[in-house]
This record gives C-alpha cells, structure tokens and sequence, in this order.
C-alpha cells in the first residue's frame, strides 16, 4: 500500500482549482513571470494545448522503438481538418507488440472496419492513466500547480488529476490504480517522473494498445522554443505487453486561458450495444 496523505492531496487539487476557476481576472492582471520548468504553475495563466490538430496521438521519437500509429492506408483524420474525419485503425506491425496484445487490438480494428465506433478514455469518462493522461484530448489543456513537496498535473476534460511527489523514493509495494505511483524530480532543465503502481484498466494510448500491471513509465518535461511549448518524452516499459522499451514524444503550446468546469460522468448504461463494460444501474427507484 502506498503511504502518501490522497485526502491532502486532493485538498490541494481542490484549492488550486477553486483558484484557477474563480481568480482568472486576478492571474491576467498580474505581472508576467519568467517561465521555466519549475514555473508552470498558472500565475498568469499558463495552460498547454496540444500543438496540433491530432495532438490525441503521440509523435514518434527522434530514434528508437516508437508508439503504435494508424496504419499508412488508413490515416487517423481527426475532427476540424476539412476532412472526412476517420476513426482509428492501430498499425499491429509495430515490433513493440506481444503477440496477445496484437490480437487484442486486431478485435478492435475489425470492429471498425465493421461500422463500429471505436469509443476511447475520454468517451467514457475513464480516468486515462499514465502515459495515456499524455494524450487524453485534443482541445482541453493541462494546468500544473507546483509546490516545493508536490506537483499537480490537471486536466480540464473530465477535470482528471495527477500527483506527482517530489524527491521521495517510490513505496514498497503500492496497490495498482488507475494513476499508479508517480513521484518526480528536476534535473536541470527537466522535470522527471516515474510512474508504477498503474492497474491494467487503462490503454496506453488512443489505439487502445494494452499493458499489464508490470509497466513503468518515466516522463521527461522540458520546455523548448523559448519556452512556448512544452515537450514531454516519454519511456514505457512493460515486459508484459511489449518486446521492448518504447518512447515517443508528446508536445503542448502555451495559452492564456482559465481553466474551465468541463465533468463528465459515467452516465450511459449500453454505449448502442457496444462491447463495453456496463454502469451499474438501480432494478428499482430511489423515490
């Protein structure tokens, strides 16, 4: 069991939410600071937006083993292109792919190739886990709120939260959840997180690759482009799902915006008869 205070932590997270939502006009009219990697947090506002129009989707490496991508014939177009937009179709000769994860998601690209819809994290209102907290939305920033003991890492879809301790050893035995165990460090010009603990519930990206309880995830933030965007490299290894160590690269923009009440709840009991896991629902009224 891990030994770190969530009732403290998500105290801070509530605080730093309440400030953000309800003090925008106070963060605006403040002087602006220099930003670095141990600045991120929004005074004035500093929100990161992914890059680009398919920024639901990792970037490869500059060397080395990468994620799994669409397939080259069948491109993900997302929403917003002046295109037909496409749903995803993985590319399963991807060299990091066990051969149990490869038939897994083959199910998954036949369904739509079959019309179906191929509902990810965010559609269902699931917590999205590490890495694929990296690659949750599209549209919606992240926020960051540094303290010298802690780091909190939010997103404003589904308002999902990360916490990350910093300079603390990983505990002996942490029970696998959604967001695992991270804890983090600066390395210079980098802030680095490793994450475990993380139950099998979760993809590690929008293709719904697969991992199992075995993975560990190390995380490289640094700003670059005279600090207006942020890079984030990320290396996942799991001996459970994958041949070998795999990184890719995930990157934001920066943006002067609040952050805003956006939840969501998981409030659909058949998803039209998709194989999907059901919410639990009540046989008889309440009143």
């Amino acid at each position: 069991m891990s030994n770190r205070a969530p009732n403290a932590v998500m105290t801070l997270a509530g605080v730093a939410l309440t400030a953000l939502v309800g003090s925008s006009v106070l963060c605006v009219a403040m002087a602006q600071q220099p930003v670095s990697i141990r600045n991120l947090t929004p005074y004035p506002i500093h929100a990161w937006l992914p890059d680009r129009p398919t920024g639901d989707d990792f970037l490869p490496p500059p060397s080395g083993p990468g994620p799994v991508m669409s397939r080259k014939d069948r491109p993900y177009v997302p929403n917003g292109r002046g295109q037909q937009p496409t749903y995803r179709i993985a590319d399963l000769t991807n060299p990091i792919l066990k051969p149990w994860a490869i038939e897994q998601m083959k199910k998954a690209n036949e369904e739509v190739d079959a019309g179906k819809v191929p509902y990810i994290t965010r559609e269902h209102c699931w917590p999205a886990g590490v890495p694929g907290f990296t690659v949750y939305t599209r549209v919606q920033p992240i926020f960051f709120i540094q303290t010298p003991k802690m780091v909190v890492i939010m997103n404003e879809l589904n308002h999902q939260y990360r916490h990350v301790y910093l300079d603390v050893p990983h505990t002996a035995n942490p029970k696998p959840s959604w967001y695992g165990e991270s804890v983090g460090r600066y390395e210079g010009d980098e802030l680095v997180i490793d994450t475990i603990g993380l139950n099998d519930r979760t993809f590690v990206d929008n293709y719904r690759t697969p991992h199992t309880e075995k993975i560990r995830v190390v995380e490289r933030f640094k700003l670059i482009e005279g600090n207006k965007t942020l890079q984030a490299h990320v290396t996942v290894d799991d001996p459970g799902a994958f041949n070998m160590t795999w990184s890719a690269i995930q990157r934001w923009r920066t943006v002067d915006r609040p952050l805003t009440e956006l939840m969501c709840a998981e409030n659909n009991a058949d998803f039209f008869n998709y194989d999907t896991v059901p919410v639990p629902t009540a046989k008889t009224p309440d009143f």
